[in-house]
C-alpha cells in the first residue's frame, strides 16, 4: 500500500492530499530516510511524522485497504 493511502487509512493523518503534501516537503520518514508518497508500506516499518513541533513516530503492525474508526488504531503501534 502506498505511504500517502497508508497514513489515510490508519488515520494518521485526515486527508490524503495532506499526506501527499507532508511526503513532497519531507516531512515523512520510513525507517530513517525520508519518504516519498509513493513508498510502498510494509509491515515492521517505521513511520515518523513531523507536523510542526509534534513528531509522532509510529510501527507499522497491519495493513489494510479499509479500516472503520475502531479499527485504525490496531494497523500501528505508537512508539512516540
Amino acid at each position: 500500500m502506498r505511504l500517502d493511502k497508508y497514513l489515510k487509512v490508519s488515520r494518521l493523518v485526515k486527508r490524503r492530499t495532506i499526506a501527499n503534501e507532508l511526503c513532497d516537503a519531507k516531512h515523512v520518514e520510513v525507517n530513517g530516510k525520508v519518504a516519498r508518497a509513493s513508498y510502498e508500506v510494509k509491515v515492521g516499518d517505521e513511520i515518523a511524522i513531523q507536523i510542526g513541533p509534534k513528531r509522532t513516530v509510529v510501527q507499522v503492525v497491519s495493513i489494510s485497504e479499509h479500516a472503520k474508526k475502531e479499527d485504525a488504531a490496531l494497523m500501528y503501534k505508537l512508539l512516540s
